[in-house]
């Protein structure tokens, strides 16, 4: 009987510490995306003007990755702008009332299919974000 209550006791133990060590490489596991999350990227934002003929500005900048657009136009230009999700103004250029002008952006390369609100930033981005005529 004594016998079987220290075999118990030891598979009792072992499962306290094969528990303990499980959960703390969970612990290391969310650490890590933690810290990808604060990692600073380095991503690059042009401004322009008429389908890129005017550059109004350009930066590259290091940003923690996870940060959204919006926020990083916010954090880097003046005087930016948005209305329900859209860019408005960047570096004081608006449209006037009335006028077919806006801003487009591309992610990438690519036209943006998300807002600049919702899409998250990652190593290596570039955007180019251009005030020009929609049709």
């Amino acid at each position: 009987m004594r016998r079987m209550m220290q075999m118990i006791l030891a598979v009792m133990l072992s499962a306290v510490v094969l528990g303990a060590c499980q959960a703390d490489s969970g612990s290391e596991s969310s650490d890590a995306q933690t810290q990808d999350q604060q990692q600073e990227v380095p991503v690059k934002v042009t401004v322009s003007k008429k389908n890129g003929e005017k550059i109004v500005a350009e930066k590259e900048l290091e940003v923690k990755a996870g940060t959204t657009l919006m926020e990083v136009l916010k954090n880097n230009f003046d005087d930016v702008e948005e209305k329900d999700g859209f860019v408005t103004k960047i570096e004081g250029i608006e449209a006037k009332e009335g006028e077919q002008k806006a801003w487009f952006f591309t992610i990438n390369g690519e036209s943006a299919s998300v807002g600049a609100e919702e899409y998250k930033v990652e190593a290596d981005d570039t955007f180019q974000f251009d005030f020009h005529k929609w049709e």
